[in-house]
C-alpha cells in the first residue's frame, strides 16, 4: 500500500505525528496486533509539565538532567520541557479528561521531581490519551489505520527494482497477520514509533509486543543506536504468581507510599538515599534489589495504608480495583512489589527533528534516543517525549516535503524460497532462553563476566535464528524473536562498551562514574 508517509506504531508518538501530517498529506499508520496494543495505553502515572505557579522550566530541566545522571543532551531536554504545556493543551483539546482541582489541573508529584507537575487522568492516563488520539485519527479522512501488521524490515535502496544501494528509506515490508502475506508499504517518508524492547527481559511491565522491532529494523538498515545499556527497571511491579506485569505507579510513592522490608518491618529507603521513596527510579530499584538479596526476600512491601481510604481509592481507582480482585486491599495492607524492566532509554539516534542517520527515516518515542532521558528516564517524561517528538517529526516532514523524492519501483517480497515450519517450539524455546539470561546476566546489577556470558549465548542464538529465518516462512513470532535477539545483542554490546557505572548501568567491575559523560554509540 502506498501513502505519502508511513507511520509504524499507533501509540502516542505515531498518532501525534499522523494527526499533524494529515493536515496536508496522506498517512498510513501500521500497528502490530491491535491499535491499542502498545505501551501508551498501559501508562498509569501521567505527563510531566510545568503547570504550577511555583514551578519553572529550569526546575523541570534540572530534575530531568539529575535523573539522567548528566548523560542527557541539554538542548533536547530544554526543547521538550518548554513544549510540554502546549502538548498537554493539545490533548485537552482532543478531549482527554485530565483531573482538575477547582479551576486548574490536579498535579501529582513523582520520584525525582522537585514539584507537583504530573497532569493525569486518575491512574489510567495512557488509556485516556490512546482513546482520544485513536478517535481523532479514525475521524480524519487523510489517515488510514491498518492494524495486524508485523513489520519485518525497512525498505531501502537494496530493495529497489533498479538497485541503488543507498540507505534511503522508502517504507517497510510487513506481514499481514490475518492473511499471512507480506506486503510492501511505500512512502516518501517513514516514522518509527514502535516502542521499546522490554520483552527482552523475563520480568517486564511492557506489553507483549515490546520486542524492539523498530530499533532492530533501523540497525539492520544502517542507522546508529545509542545507550542501549540504559534499560530502566521500575521499582514497583506487583509481585503475584498469576499476574506478572502489573505496574504500581510511581504516584503511589509520590502520594506518601513507603517501602518496607517485610522481614524487619523497617522502612529502608532512609538507608539508601536522602530523597527516600522519591529518589530516581534507578536508585530505588537498586535499593529494593539490595534488600531482596540481603535478606533472601521474594519481594518488599509498598505501603500507603496510613493514608485515608477514600484518598487512596480516589487517587488510584484502577490499581485499587485490580488489587481487590487479587485479594489485596491497599487501603488496609501493604502491596508486595519487585523491580521489573520498564523502559528502554536508549534507541535509534535522532536529532531535534526526529531525523535518524538514514534519509527519509524518522523515529519518535521509546524506540528513539533523542537525548532526553540520558542514563535514566525521569518519571512521566515518556508520554511527553512521544507527544513532542511525534509533532517535531511531522513538522520537519511538512517543512521539507518538496525535498522528498517520489519512491522508485520496489521489489515485492520473495515468498518462493521458504516453506511453513512445523517446529514452532524452537521459537518459544529461544525466546524463553533470551529473556532468562538477560534477566540473570544483564539486569539491575551487572559484571563483565555476566555480560560476556550473555554475549556468548547471543552469538550461538544468532546462528540458529538466522538459519531458521532463511528457511521458513515468516510469522509474527519469528519476526519478534529475530528483533528480540538483535535488541539483546545491542544492549549487551553497549553495556560492555561502558566502563563506568552511571544511572541505570551499574557494574561491579567499574563502580565509579567517569567524566565527562559519553554516549555509547554503536555503528552498523
Amino acid at each position: 500500500m502506498n501513502a505519502d508517509v508511513i507511520v509504524i506504531g499507533s501509540g502516542a508518538a505515531g498518532l501525534t505525528a499522523a494527526l499533524s501530517l494529515a493536515q496536508r498529506l496522506k498517512v498510513l499508520v501500521l500497528a502490530k496486533g491491535t491499535l491499542t496494543g502498545g505501551s501508551t495505553a498501559w501508562a498509569q502515572g501521567g505527563i510531566a509539565a510545568v503547570l504550577d505557579a511555583g514551578d519553572t522550566f529550569e526546575d523541570h530541566i534540572r530534575d530531568t538532567m539529575v535523573a539522567g545522571a548528566g548523560l542527557n543532551r541539554l538542548d533536547t531536554v530544554e526543547y521538550v520541557v518548554e513544549r510540554a504545556p502546549l502538548a498537554i493543551g493539545r490533548l485537552a483539546d482532543l478531549g482527554v479528561p485530565f483531573n482538575t482541582e477547582g479551576d486548574h489541573l490536579h498535579l501529582h508529584r513523582e520520584g525525582g521531581h522537585s514539584h507537583r507537575r504530573i497532569a493525569h487522568v486518575a491512574d489510567a492516563t495512557g488509556w485516556a490519551v490512546q482513546e482520544a488520539l485513536i478517535r481523532a485519527a479514525e475521524a480524519h479522512p487523510n489517515i488510514t489505520l491498518l492494524p495486524g501488521q508485523s513489520c519485518i524490515d525497512l525498505i531501502t535502496g537494496r530493495h529497489e527494482m533498479r538497485y541503488s544501494g543507498s540507505g534511503r528509506v522508502w517504507g517497510v515490508y510487513a506481514l499481514d497477520e490475518k492473511t499471512g502475506k507480506v506486503e510492501a508499504h511505500i512512502g516518501r517518508a517513514t516514522i518509527l514509533a514502535t516502542g521499546g524492547a522490554g520483552r527482552v527481559y523475563q520480568f517486564s511491565t511492557a506489553p507483549r509486543g515490546a520486542t524492539g522491532d523498530g530499533i532492530a529494523m533501523a540497525w539492520r538498515a544502517g542507522a546508529r543506536v545509542s545507550n542501549m545499556e540504559m534499560m530502566q527497571f521500575h521499582p514497583t511491579c506487583l509481585y503475584n504468581l498469576e499476574v506478572k506485569n502489573f505496574l504500581i505507579t510511581e504516584a503511589v510513592r509520590g502520594e506518601g507510599g513507603r517501602l518496607i522490608n517485610p522481614r524487619t518491618g523497617k522502612r529502608f529507603m532512609p538507608d539508601y538515599d536522602e530523597r527516600l521513596e522519591l529518589a530516581p527510579r534507578d536508585v530505588v530499584a537498586r535499593a529494593i534489589d539490595s534488600e531482596i538479596k540481603k535478606y533472601g526476600l521474594d519481594f518488599v512491601h509498598l505501603d500507603i495504608s496510613h493514608k485515608p481510604a477514600d484518598f487512596v481509592r480516589e487517587h488510584f481507582p484502577n490499581i485499587h480495583d485490580k488489587l481487590i480482585s487479587l485479594g489485596i486491599d491497599m487501603t488496609k495492607e501493604p502491596i508486595p512489589v519487585v523491580p521489573a524492566q520498564h523502559y528502554t532509554c536508549g534507541g535509534v539516534v535522532t536529532d531535534l527533528d526526529g531525523r535518524t542517520d538514514l534519509p527519509g527515516l524518522y523515529a519518535a518515542g521509546e524506540c528513539a534516543e533523542s537525548g532526553l532521558h540520558g542514563a535514566n528516564r525521569l518519571a512521566s517524561n515518556s508520554l511527553l517525549e512521544c507527544l513532542v517528538f511525534g509533532d517535531a517529526a511531522a513538522s520537519d516532514i511538512l517543512a521539507r516535503w518538496d525535498e522528498f523524492d517520489t519512491p522508485p519501483a520496489i521489489r515485492p517480497w520473495d515468498e518462493s524460497r521458504v516453506s511453513d515450519s512445523d517446529e514452532e517450539v524452537i521459537i518459544k524455546q529461544n525466546w524463553t532462553e533470551i529473556r532468562r539470561f538477560m534477566w540473570n546476566y544483564v539486569g539491575i546489577v551487572r559484571s563483565t563476566k555476566r555480560l560476556e556470558r550473555a554475549a556468548h549465548r547471543i552469538k550461538l542464538l544468532f546462528d540458529e535464528v538466522d538459519d531458521y529465518y532463511g528457511h521458513f516462512r515468516v510469522t509474527t513470532d519469528l519476526i519478534e524473536l529475530r528483533n528480540l535477539l538483535q535488541s539483546a545483542d545491542l544492549i549487551v554490546r553497549s553495556a560492555l562498551k561502558r566502563h563506568e557505572s552511571r544511572g541505570l548501568h551499574y557494574t561491579l567491575d567499574y563502580p565509579q562514574t567517569v567524566e565527562p559523560p559519553l554516549d555509547t554509540v554503536l555503528v552498523p
